[in-house]
């Protein structure tokens, strides 16, 4: 049964990470409903925000796909109820109409929503929710005028995380990768030639 998941990607930024994970989901044929790219709280880590609708067979197979890319450090695949998640939209509507309808205001206040500009032609207001809270408020501004609507891409944090940097420390105290030396060459290698 196919579930929304979000799946958080921790990265070192680097140029064409994006475009090879994108890769992976085209060729598996899975629609990306959502996708946040942004810095972590650990200085030059970005973390990958990508919601996918999908069975958690598939999830967990494109989570160990995405994890082996040499720029990816961790990925985690999570349902809405393990994660705190919201999306921004921005509302443009007719500043006439603001003006003159009081109840337009009371309306906006019940949503949480906050003027960010005001011109003489439209006004824009802006909300933060889940995605049913900001398709609400397209249905209630539809017959006021709505001029635009948009919304950002989901931002999420796991519930039972305790942040990378802890699993950060799980890595840098694990043992030490042993260097390769003349003594773990294969006797095939040694007898090897160099053309």
């Amino acid at each position: 049964m196919k579930n929304e998941y979000t799946l958080t990607i921790y990265t070192e930024n680097q140029v064409g990470l994006l475009n090879r994970i994108a890769i992976m989901f085209s060729r598996r044929k899975i629609n990306i409903d959502s996708l946040n790219t942004s810095p972590s709280e650990i200085d030059s880590i970005h973390r990958f925000n990508i919601v996918i609708t999908e069975t958690e067979e598939t999830v967990r197979k494109i989570v160990r796909q995405i994890e082996k890319q040499v720029d990816v450090l961790k990925a985690y695949y999570n349902t809405n109820d393990k994660i705190i998640w919201q999306e921004l939209a921005l509302y443009k509507v007719p500043t006439a109409i603001v003006a003159e309808k009081i109840k337009v205001e009371r309306l906006l206040r019940s949503y949480g929503a906050r003027v960010v500009a005001i011109t003489k032609d439209y006004t824009i207001f802006e909300t933060t929710g889940q995605r049913a809270e900001t398709d609400k408020l397209i249905e209630v501004l539809a017959p006021y005028g709505l001029i635009e609507f948009v919304r950002s891409a989901r931002i999420a944090i796991i519930k039972d995380s305790k942040g990378f940097h802890e699993k950060l420390r799980e890595f840098e105290d694990a043992e030490p990768v042993t260097p390769l030396t003349d003594d773990f060459i294969s006797e095939e290698e040694s007898n090897s030639t160099i053309v």
